[in-house]
């Protein structure tokens, strides 16, 4: 059979959008998707509602991919939030903004997404391919050669897309960056990201569903402080979750030490001295009814209390300067200790995937294997929470569609 010009390997939003710009009259494209239809972790996103970006300066987003901002910079400068935001309000589907800054269309339904961007697909006449997973890929003199449970498929070039490795029920299970590794494209180990932590000897485990709304913590590996953050925090049965530790989560190992501040924003030394003077003013009242000005959730001064010593029955006058220390820890330093990551199950990203230094950051094609491209979670990317995890896969995968429209149409 004649090659395909291009074959994209994955059905998720960097492969549908990089399937849709890298088609033309001229050139025939092909998407394979192992499911027996494309998108279903898109489906997931947002709880099925699709924060597919966030507001603000697309040069902001450059914070919140970790240590890679620097490699998705082009991506995302050449094709922003406000250009996904136009290319479906175009076609019909408007977004909204929410106060939080995320963005998530109107319908609030990450089928509308997912059908526009199959809709597109039809209309630009790229033949997608379900239920036929991609087996392996072969170089070859001409390009590649695509195996699959059905036949085999040769191509001019090849975009992977097959995302990372979490939520597996999903079909995302790490072959994207299997393949790739056949293909000798060095990639770096694959462990989630944006996942909640259990924590060893948990205290909390009654109080399971309270939020604290932006609040600081600190990360502390083999006793030194490694990193400063700041974000909301639940708590669950087992541990912490919300945005500020899935977020941060990236930088996580079992062992390290999670410090968090109930108190706030105020420094240890000033919440000392406001606490000391409360106690001081009200020595004849019980310290859990004196601490109650402070404003922490009942639930959880009575639980700090508790941890540091504290009877119910005991009186500011009687507290002890140890008692009252302990008790400022764990209001603005409480230590938590990680047991260990939330698996692949939960997680809502994946660390690791191809190497980045190997892959041009302009072009998205590989730096050792030419006419290889990649484009979305299977590289070595993972931003935060609010949308950012979607911007990036439709930026890198429009990134490598432009790059192979101008190989396609630069005469050789």
């Amino acid at each position: 059979m004649d090659p395909y010009d291009v074959a994209v390997i994955g059905g998720g939003p960097a492969g549908l959008f990089c399937a849709i710009h890298a088609a033309s009259p001229s050139s025939r494209v092909v998407l394979f998707e192992k499911n027996e239809q494309p998108g279903k972790k898109l489906l997931l996103s947002g709880t099925g509602q699709c924060n597919i970006t966030h507001a603000g300066e697309i040069r902001d987003f450059l914070t919140r991919y970790g240590d890679h901002g620097k490699f998705v910079k082009p991506a995302l400068m050449g094709f922003s939030n406000t250009d996904l935001i136009r290319f479906f309000s175009d076609r019909g589907l408007a977004m909204m903004e929410e106060e939080n800054g995320k963005i998530f269309p109107k319908t609030r339904s990450a089928a509308d997404v997912l059908s526009l961007l199959l809709g597109e697909c039809r209309t630009r006449g790229v033949e997608v391919r379900c239920g036929e997973p991609v087996h392996s890929v072969a170089k070859t003199a001409d390009g590649f050669l695509i195996t699959t449970g059905t036949g085999a498929y040769p191509a001019r070039s090849v975009v992977i897309t097959a995302g990372g490795a979490s939520y597996p029920k999903t079909g995302s299970t790490g072959d994207g960056a299997r393949i790739a590794a056949a293909l000798g494209q060095p990639v770096t180990d694959l462990s989630p990201a944006l996942t909640p932590v259990s924590v060893q000897d948990y205290p909390f485990a009654a109080l399971a569903g309270i939020p604290f709304e932006d609040i600081p913590f600190s990360l502390w590996h083999g006793g030194k402080k490694t990193g400063s953050f700041s974000g909301d925090i639940l708590f669950t049965h087992t541990g912490l979750s919300g945005p500020g530790i899935l977020d941060a989560s990236r930088y996580f190992t079992a062992g390290d030490m999670l410090r968090v501040s109930f108190a706030g924003k105020i420094p240890r030394d000033a919440f000392e001295r406001d606490l000391a003077g409360l106690l001081l003013s009200q020595g004849t009242r019980l310290v859990r009814t004196a601490m109650a000005g402070l404003h922490l959730p009942d639930r959880l001064l009575r639980k700090i209390l508790e941890l540091s010593g504290v009877p119910d029955d005991l009186t500011c006058a009687h507290l002890t300067t140890a008692q009252r220390k302990e008790i400022v820890t764990r209001c603005t330093e409480f230590p938590f200790v990680v047991d260990r990551l939330g698996d692949f199950s939960i997680a809502m990203a994946t660390r690791g995937g191809i190497a980045l230094e190997h892959v041009n950051q302009k072009t998205m094609e590989s730096k050792i294997v030419p006419g290889l491209f990649f484009a979305g979670e299977v590289l070595d990317i993972d931003g935060d929470t609010g949308g950012y995890n979607l911007q990036a896969a439709f930026s890198t995968g429009y990134a490598a569609a432009m790059a192979l429209r101008k190989r396609r149409d630069t005469p050789s």
